[in-house]
Parts: structure tokens; sequence; C-alpha cells
């Protein structure tokens, strides 16, 4: 690769050719503020916070945007551009309600810290607040459009990655701000409440449903018996908001700080992962033999869902009827769990901690709540739970580490990894391959669905007991819905024959949830995941169909997979929704 000398603050560095001005910085241990900049999106140059003044250059220049040359001499803390950066984020404050000490991310607000950084203590400019209405209509994601700096980050992520596109620019000049066509709520438009907006965004702009207030007053209640259910993709994040190393699995420290808060009982969402595995592999293999519907298609994740019901309302019946683990397993906390501990189920208040803000919506669709009552009362993010730990004043780094309860808290590996793109499918295919050949996989680790590339396909060659010949399941893994949109057309399009199809929502399955700690960059991404991939790889059991308790679960309550207390708790269906 050819490469190029130059100077950043006297320090002269050698960086590839056609690197920016920006890049050059990071290699040389200069840091230059950004707000509109993302390392996993395209370059914006909008927000001018940036600039930097490069020798023999009329203006300044943006550098995150601006491709450096042999030779170079940049200026990143000179007086015309600190003058400049100060200029441009007074502009920002004076439009920029000044409620930090009450706001979502305070201390955690990349304005907040650009603002400290240089010294900011008064604006020049008259305040000129715009007085937009909140939208919390969706009871997931929230907008508070008074807060946006127009950065943009958000209307990529929404166009690009998600590939839904509701969000845009509106007005111009001083008075433009992101928002939805015609300034509609996010319930009148085909806003799937991933939550990757969220993820992306500098300020408090956008933000989660909070329903902390809720869980800690169920808690209070002494008539209530709290029980709680963790995503797999929570303990490998939950550390990040407090103090631990990214990348490190708290599993059993994040159990020990649920009983501090207070919860009656600890759960596993991965129970009941374990039991959509033994649920959707017996689906899948009913819908071969019999001539069902296919490809089938994963019903794990709400936002997944809510685009198909949007977009492809024509392909609903591909998807598989299983609820989602959260919904499983708020079925089971209102039924199976009431017998087995003698506690009245109208008392149980259950709640569950997600990667996903999509999870609130979900919990409170109408089909929810085949045990009699909702099924499940309240999701928290992780960003929420940490928030909870936070506000009880407990030291996450000192717990001790103790175990889920019994019996909804005993899970394997296989249903671990379903917090990472692929791990629904190699889970699926664990337990399918065994169940159908009658063999031992040899190896378990099927590493043909893993990664973060785009698209991902592979066969299983299942042989057939009784010489009954060999059976071909072709499968397909996509993350995001950009991706998700490429492998529906292929699906409508008949062009490709396919038997099973997982799809997360967001990039790199839910460890990239809406709902997991901030930044979410794909760096943090492939960290997480490889923290889920330790802790399957640590589990004594790691086939779903080798769970003890779930083993039990139909022996003493379901009975058989797909039978009907499975159907009726267990399944569901989804239905067609307009875009407008």
């Amino acid at each position: 690769m050819d490469t190029v000398k130059v100077t950043i603050d006297r320090k002269t560095v050698e960086v590839g050719s056609g690197s920016t001005v920006l890049e050059a910085a990071e290699k040389a241990g200069v840091q230059i503020p950004t707000l509109c900049q993302h390392p996993d999106q395209s370059i914006k140059a909008n927000c001018r916070v940036c600039v930097v003044e490069v020798e023999g250059s009329r203006v300044l220049q943006p550098a995150c945007a601006f491709p450096v040359s042999d030779g170079m001499v940049i200026g990143t803390r000179t007086p015309k551009v600190l003058e400049a950066r100060r200029t441009v984020v007074e502009l920002l404050l004076a439009h920029h309600p000044q409620d930090c000490l009450i706001c979502e991310r305070n201390t955690r607000c990349d304005l907040q810290d650009i603002t400290h950084e240089l010294g900011i203590r008064d604006v020049a400019f008259p305040r000129d607040e715009r007085h937009l209405p909140i939208d919390d209509s969706s009871g997931a994601v929230v907008r508070d459009p008074d807060k946006c700096i127009n950065c943009r980050r958000c209307i990529e992520a929404c166009t690009v990655t998600q590939g839904i596109g509701i969000l845009s620019t509106v007005n111009r000049g001083y008075d433009s701000v992101v928002s939805t066509g015609l300034n509609r709520s996010l319930t009148d438009v085909p806003c799937v409440l991933c939550g990757q907006c969220i993820q992306v965004c500098p300020v408090g702009a956008l933000r989660e449903k909070d329903d902390t207030d809720r869980v800690w007053q169920a808690l209070a209640d002494p008539q209530k018996h709290v029980v709680v259910q963790t995503a797999p993709a929570v303990r490998v994040a939950l550390g990040e908001d407090l103090g631990m190393p990214l990348g490190s699995s708290n599993t059993k420290r994040m159990v020990t700080a649920l009983r501090r808060l207070g919860f009656d009982r600890v759960f596993d969402t991965d129970f009941t992962a374990d039991l959509t595995i033994l649920e959707e592999g017996h689906e899948l293999l009913s819908r071969i033999k019999n001539g069902g519907k296919l490809p089938m298609m994963t019903s794990c994740s709400p936002g997944w869902i809510k685009f198909m019901e949007h977009y492809f309302p024509d392909l609903l019946d591909h998807l598989s009827t299983c609820k989602s683990p959260q919904q499983m397993f708020g079925a089971l906390a209102k039924t199976y769990y009431p017998e087995k501990a003698g506690v009245d189920p109208s008392q149980v208040f259950s709640v569950s901690v997600m990667p996903c803000t999509a999870k609130k919506f979900e919990a409170n669709r109408p089909e929810m709540n085949s045990s009699g009552y909702t099924d499940v009362d309240a999701v928290l993010t992780t960003r929420e739970l940490a928030q909870m730990i936070t506000q009880a004043g407990i030291d996450f780094s000192a717990l001790p580490e103790e175990e889920y309860d019994s019996p909804l808290g005993i899970s394997t590996g296989a249903a671990v990894i379903f917090g990472a793109t692929g791990g629904v499918m190699e889970a699926a295919l664990r337990t399918v391959y065994e169940v159908v050949t009658g063999k031992e996989l040899a190896n378990l680790d099927f590493e043909a669905v893993r990664g973060m590339e785009g698209i991902r396909k592979a066969t299983v060659t299942l042989e057939l007991p009784d010489d009954g010949g060999a059976l071909d399941v072709k499968v397909a893994i996509a993350h995001t819905l950009s991706q998700a949109r490429e492998l529906m057309e292929l699906v409508r399009s008949g062009k490709e024959e396919l038997h099973f199809i997982e799809i997360m929502s967001c990039p790199g399955g839910c460890i990239g949830g809406g709902g997991q700690p901030r930044p979410t960059t794909n760096e943090v991404r492939r960290s997480r995941s490889k923290a889920i991939y330790g802790e399957d790889q640590g589990m004594t059991l790691r086939k779903s169909h080798e769970n003890p308790a779930v083993k039990t679960l139909y022996e003493e309550f379901l009975k058989e997979p797909l039978g009907e207390k499975s159907h009726h708790l267990l399944h569901t269906k989804y239905s067609p929704r307009s875009l407008y």
C-alpha cells in the first residue's frame, strides 16, 4: 500500500494514501472531537466540529472527510480551529434544551463531552429552543426532537443498515431537524422499533421508554411475587455500563445483582431458548415431511416480525409459529411456574431483561396473553438494568457469583448462542441433526453459520435412519433488516430452494441490540460475540434437547412438542400491517 507522511500538531506520522485527517490523527495519538462521525457509517462531514487547519488551505477542513497528502501540515488546536469549534458547539447549545441533569444521557453525552472539552461556560448566542413535542407513542422508542443536533446518524442507521427509511431531515438551515414523514408519530409509520437509531444517537434525542419505575414499584409491593428472566446477550454486555472490561461475561454476578435488587426468583431466558429449539425444530421437521410452507423462518426477533407484517405480509405464513423465548417464558411464568411453586399466578409480576427495545413492543402485543394474564409485565433493556444496579448502590465488580434459580434457570450452550447472529440456526441444527439421524454430532460447532458477514448460506446433510437416504437441509442466515429484505425478495422470487432461514433485526444479532450499552460498534459486537461463544464452550450441556429441566417440563406439563398445550401457550400467529 502506498503511504504518505503528514505532520499533525508537530508530530510526523506515516499513513496510507487516501487516509483522512481524522484517521491520521488517530495514528498520531491526537484526539479530534466529532459528532456526526461514526466508525461504522459513511462520512457525513455536516457537524463541522472536527475542523482542522491545513497549511496552505484558505478555509478550515473537516478532518473526517479531508484526505491527507504527502508533506501535509495540520493543526488541530490552533486559535482559529478552537474558535470555529466553539462557535459550532455554541450554536448547537443555543438550540438545545439545558436539562442535562435530568437527561437520560447525562455524563454519557457526546455534546456534553465536547462542551466540557472546549471549556465552554457561556453561550454567545440568544436562546432559541424549538419546543417540539416528544413522541412516546410507541411504548418502546421515544423521540425528543428538541434535542436533535441533526448529525443524521439515525437516518443512516434506519435507511442503510435497516432498509426502513422512516427518518429524514425536514426544514432547512438552522431550523432543520430529523423527523418522520409529515412528522407522524412512530405508531403511524412502519417503524420496527429496533432501536438502532438510539444506538448511534450522540445525544438524548432518541431513547427507550423507561420502565424502571414500574419495576421498582413491583419490587416494593409485598403482594407481588416478582420474577425476572435475562436474555443471553445481556450477560456479555451489562458489565460495560458497570465498570467491567469489554467482552467480559458476567452471568453469575448479574444473577447476584438481581437478587440484591429484590427479585423473588432469578431465571434465565436461555431455558425457553432451549424450549424454542425443541418446538421450532419439530415444526421444521413437520413442514419438511408433510409439505408445509418452506422455507420456515425464525420468529425470535420482534423487530423482524414487525418488519414482515409491514413489508412482506404475503410471506407471513413462512414464519415459525413459535413465540420468542421471552414470550414463551412469560407464558410459563404465569402457568407452569406458579403450579410448581404454589404461587397465585395473579400475583406474579414477570420482568424480562433484554438487549432489545422492540421487546417492549412485543410484550404488549395483544397476542401475548395466552396464560390468561399479560405474559410479560415489564421489559428492561440492558441499559435500564445497569441503571437500576447503579441506583441501588451495588458495587457490581465486588459481587460474589451465584446460580440461577430452578427450574427455569437451567439451560445449555445452545441457548446461550441465541445472542449472536447465526446462533439460533446453530442451536437448531445441533438438535435437528441428532433427532433425525439418531446419531451424536462429532463436532457441535457449525462454523459455516457464524460470523458478521452478509447473508450466509449452508447445506447440512442429514442421513435418515433405516437406510432412508439423505436429506440436504439448505439454510440461510441474515442480520440487519436491509439484508432481510434482500433475502425475502429472493424467497418471493422462488429462485432458490431453502428450508430454514434465521433473521435477526440488529447488526450482529442480539449482541448489537438497540437496548445494549453504548457505544455498540462492530468492534464491540465482535468482543461480545466472542464472549457468547466462550460461554457455550464452557457449558456442560450444549444441546437443547439434553436440557433436563425442559425434559421435565414436557413430562409434567406440556406432554410433547407441538402438542395441544404447547400450541396454546407457546405458539401464535401474526397479521399484516399497513405501511401508514
